[in-house]
C-alpha cells in the first residue's frame, strides 16, 4: 500500500514547515481497545445495550457525539464522563509503533504539539508516563478550548501557544475530524492510519496527505522542505 495517494501535490502548499502539531488517541496512543472497553463498561452501567460494533460504526473522537448515537440522556453526561473515566483507568494504552521515535526525531526541528479531544487528566497523564513531555511545546485538550473537534478552536490556542503561521503548520490526524478542524484552522491536514475505525471517512475528508503509518511522517516532511 503507498504512503501518499491522489490528493494535491505537496509542492503546491505554503512551505517552509515551522510546526508539526498532532492529534492523540490513534495517532500516537494506539488507544483504540481502551476507549472501546471503557465507553462498552460504561453504557452497561448505564443499561444501554451496545456491543463492540456498535461502538465502531458511531464512533467519534468527539465523545459527546457518541453519547448522543448512544441516546444518551444530557442529564447522564456527567455521570457517564465519570464512569467512563473509572472504566478508563484500569485500561493500559500503548504508544503507536514508531511514534515515540517520530516524535523525539522531529523535535529536533520543528516545535511539537497536541491538539486531542482527550480530557487533560488523561492526555497530560499519558504524555508524561511515556516520557515525551519534554518534546511537547504545547498540548491543548478539550477543557483548553470553547468548542471540540472539528471546530478550529482547539488548533487556534495551540497555533498562539506555538506563535506559528497556519500555513507553516501541518496537524497529523487519524480521523476526518482531524481534517476538518485543520482545514476550518488553514492548517495543512495530514492523515494517517491508525487502530480506530475512521479509515472510510478520513479518506473521504481528502487530506493533503494520507500515511499508512505515523512513522513515515519524518520523510515527507523532508521532502516537501
Amino acid at each position: 500500500m503507498r504512503s501518499c495517494y491522489d490528493f494535491p501535490p505537496v509542492p503546491r502548499l505554503s512551505f517552509p514547515v515551522r510546526a508539526v502539531l498532532f492529534d492523540w488517541d490513534g495517532t500516537l496512543l494506539d488507544s483504540f481497545q481502551a476507549d472501546s472497553a471503557a465507553y462498552l463498561e460504561t453504557f452497561r452501567t448505564l443499561g444501554i445495550a451496545w456491543n463492540a460494533r456498535d461502538f465502531k460504526r458511531h464512533y467519534s473522537p468527539n465523545w459527546l457525539r457518541v453519547y448522543r448515537a448512544a441516546r444518551l440522556p444530557r442529564a447522564k453526561w456527567e455521570l457517564a464522563d465519570r464512569l467512563w473515566k473509572r472504566a478508563y483507568q484500569v485500561q493500559n494504552p500503548k504508544l503507536l509503533p514508531g511514534a515515540r521515535a517520530v516524535v523525539r526525531a522531529l523535535h529536533r526541528k520543528f516545535p511539537i504539539g497536541i491538539v486531542s479531544s482527550g480530557s487533560g487528566w488523561r492526555v497530560r497523564s499519558q504524555i508524561r508516563e511515556f516520557e515525551m513531555r519534554r518534546y511537547v511545546s504545547a498540548c491543548v485538550c478539550s477543557e483548553d478550548a470553547p468548542k471540540r473537534k472539528p471546530d478550529p478552536a482547539p488548533l487556534k490556542v495551540a497555533l498562539r501557544r506555538l506563535r506559528v503561521r497556519p500555513s507553516e503548520t501541518v496537524y497529523v490526524g487519524d480521523a476526518p475530524e482531524d481534517v476538518e478542524m485543520a482545514k476550518r484552522a488553514g492548517v495543512i491536514p495530514i492523515g494517517v492510519l491508525g487502530p480506530f475505525p475512521t479509515e472510510k471517512r478520513l479518506r473521504a475528508a481528502k487530506p493533503v496527505l494520507l500515511l499508512d503509518s505515523v512513522q513515515d511522517l519524518p520523510r515527507h516532511l523532508r521532502a516537501i522542505e
